[in-house]
C-alpha cells in the first residue's frame, strides 16, 4: 500500500470551458476538488483531505512532450476530454504509449475517466469508438455488477453518475473486471486491484459544469433542442460523484 502523501499526477487531456476554467484553472483543478471532498467524508486517519495527496498537473493536450516520470508518481489520473480516444494524431497516440507503459509495470496505478477510461481499454487491445445508441448526458443510472458494488460501496445496485460522451469501449480487455453497464454502453467501469479503476461518467462533473457544457453544445449544433431539453432535465438531479470519489481514493490505498 502506497503511503501518504500519495504522488497523484493528473494528465488534462482538455481544457475547461471558460466558466469552469475561471474556477478551478484547468479539469486537474477540478479533480483535486472532488478528492478533496470524497477525502472529507471518508474521514480516514491516512487522508487527511490537504496532506494526503501531493498532485501534480499536466496538460498532455497541449504539450504532448511533457508526462511524468513513473518514479515520481505512485499513480496517474487520466480526464476526460472533448476529442475522440480513437484519434490517430499525435499526442492521443503518445497518450496511449505513455498509458500502455504505466500498465506495463506494477507499482504506479492508473485511473480512468471517460476520455481516460477509453485509452485505458485502447492501451489494452481494445477497440473503442462510436457508440451507435448515441449519446448519454447529464445524470444517468449505471447497473452495478456485484463488483461494481463492492467497489462504490452504494446502497443499491445502481450508480448515479454525470456522463457526456457518444464514444465507447466496445469489450472489456483481458484480465480487468466489469463494474456495471447502461443501455446503451456495456463498459461502463473497469477494475483491477492495485492496478488501475476506471468509469465512463464523470464523478467530478457538477450541475454547473454540466449546464456551461450542455449550453455551449446547444449553441453550437451538436445537441437539438430535443436533446438540449431532455438533458437539461437531467442535470439537477442528485448524483454520486463523491461515493465515485471515494472509491479512486480507497483504490490508491490498497494493499
Amino acid at each position: 500500500m502506497p503511503s501518504p502523501p500519495i504522488r497523484l499526477g493528473i494528465l488534462e487531456c482538455d481544457t475547461p470551458l471558460p466558466n469552469t476554467k475561471a474556477r478551478f484553472g484547468g479539469y486537474g483543478g477540478v479533480f483535486e476538488f472532488l478528492l478533496k471532498r470524497g477525502a472529507r467524508a471518508l474521514q480516514d486517519p491516512q487522508l487527511n483531505p490537504d496532506t494526503a495527496l501531493q498532485i501534480t498537473k499536466w496538460q498532455v493536450e497541449q504539450d504532448p512532450t511533457r508526462y511524468p516520470s513513473l518514479d515520481d508518481v505512485d499513480a496517474i489520473l487520466i480526464t476526460g476530454s472533448k476529442h475522440d480516444s480513437f484519434a490517430d494524431n499525435p499526442w492521443t497516440n503518445t497518450l496511449v504509449e505513455y498509458t500502455a507503459k504505466v500498465l506495463a509495470q506494477d507499482r504506479v496505478r492508473v485511473i480512468g475517466v471517460c476520455f481516460g477510461h477509453q485509452i485505458v481499454a485502447r492501451a489494452m487491445g481494445v477497440e473503442v469508438g462510436r457508440n451507435d445508441g448515441g449519446w448519454e448526458a447529464a445524470v444517468t443510472e449505471v447497473q452495478l455488477t456485484a463488483k461494481g458494488k463492492e467497489i462504490f460501496r452504494t446502497k443499491g445496485d445502481k450508480l448515479a453518475i454525470h456522463q457526456m460522451h457518444r464514444d465507447i469501449v466496445y469489450r472489456y480487455p483481458p484480465g480487468v473486471e466489469s463494474l456495471g453497464h447502461s443501455p446503451v454502453c456495456k463498459v461502463q467501469g473497469m477494475y483491477a486491484p492495485r492496478r488501475l479503476l476506471t468509469v465512463q461518467g464523470h464523478p467530478e462533473f457538477s450541475q454547473e459544469i454540466m449546464d456551461e457544457i450542455l449550453d455551449t453544445r446547444h449553441k453550437t449544433g451538436i445537441f437539438d433542442d430535443a436533446a438540449y431539453d431532455a438533458h437539461m432535465k437531467k442535470v439537477n438531479l442528485e448524483h454520486d460523484g463523491v461515493l465515485v470519489s471515494q472509491a479512486f481514493l480507497r483504490f490508491l490505498l490498497e494493499d
